[in-house]
């Protein structure tokens, strides 16, 4: 884990079944997919609400998807994943017991993103890019309220239109993202379903998980009671394991402590 030697899951919540399921990334390509994956999502609920308010939060995520897409080639990463995903599943035609008809849906789906992913072409994101109105708003926002009304009036100025202008050009911006996101969408939902979930106990709230050697894990789940308020701090000790150390939220005012009784809990590895 090369961003943090300690690291807090991200959590998903399950409220049908009560449960908190953290999640937390074991290399830096899952890393990237996850949080484009929360930033498009972030961005398509908020451009869909008819607020000036909004508009900025959307805005701020379709931001940080750029500034993440420009730092590496996420279109080739995708592309590269929807390749593996497509040779192993084709390996799993010919084999006994498989389900032939729920397979072929899949993998006519993931041809599907692929195509959609490379008719879009290495320039897809171009337009967003060369945007002298999104740039503008970019430079600002490093600033703390460097977004205000008297700071970019044009941006102001944007966000006084009506709902339907806005929205429309998030329409626009956010259509150019879709192949990539709706493919990082796929391969996630892949790669969760591939996980093999199973029943732990972690002794005086500390946990070892060691991992296959022959099959790289690149996601760990780890599901708790909601109503536990427990979470998990995860720190890395190599390719091969890593430790868990499970923790009390205790409120704003005092500092989380580490839990010193068992904890039950289930892991699920996706490999």
């Amino acid at each position: 884990m090369s961003e943090t030697q300690q690291q807090v899951a991200q959590p998903v919540f399950e409220s049908n079944e009560g449960t908190i399921l953290f999640e937390q990334p074991l290399n830096e390509r899952m890393r990237t997919f996850m949080r484009l994956d929360f930033l498009y999502n972030q961005a398509l609920y908020q451009s869909e609400i008819a607020t000036a308010a909004s508009a900025r939060a959307a805005m701020s995520g379709l931001l940080d998807i750029l500034s993440i897409t420009t730092r590496s080639d996420m279109r080739s990463d995708a592309l590269k994943e929807l390749e593996r995903h497509l040779t192993h599943l084709n390996e799993f035609q010919s084999r006994p017991g498989v389900d032939a008809a729920r397979l072929k849906t899949i993998i006519a789906n993931l041809g599907r993103l692929r195509a959609d992913l490379m008719d879009a072409g290495s320039a897809f994101l171009q337009p967003i890019r060369d945007s002298e109105f999104l740039n503008s708003i970019k430079l600002r926002s490093a600033i703390p309220g460097g977004t205000c009304e008297f700071d970019l009036p044009e941006y102001f100025c944007w966000l006084s239109q009506p709902a339907e202008v806005r929205m429309r050009a998030f329409g626009q911006w956010l259509g150019l993202l879709r192949p990539l996101c709706d493919a990082i969408a796929e391969l996630l939902w892949l790669t969760r379903q591939a996980g093999r979930s199973r029943h732990e106990i972690a002794k005086g709230g500390v946990f070892m998980i060691g991992f296959d050697r022959d099959a790289p894990a690149q996601l760990l789940r780890i599901a708790l009671p909601a109503q536990d308020g427990l979470f998990p701090e995860i720190s890395g000790g190599g390719q091969h394991r890593c430790n868990v150390r499970f923790l009390k939220w205790n409120g704003f005012n005092t500092r989380a402590a580490p839990i010193e009784e068992d904890v039950p809990f289930t892991l699920t590895i996706c490999a």
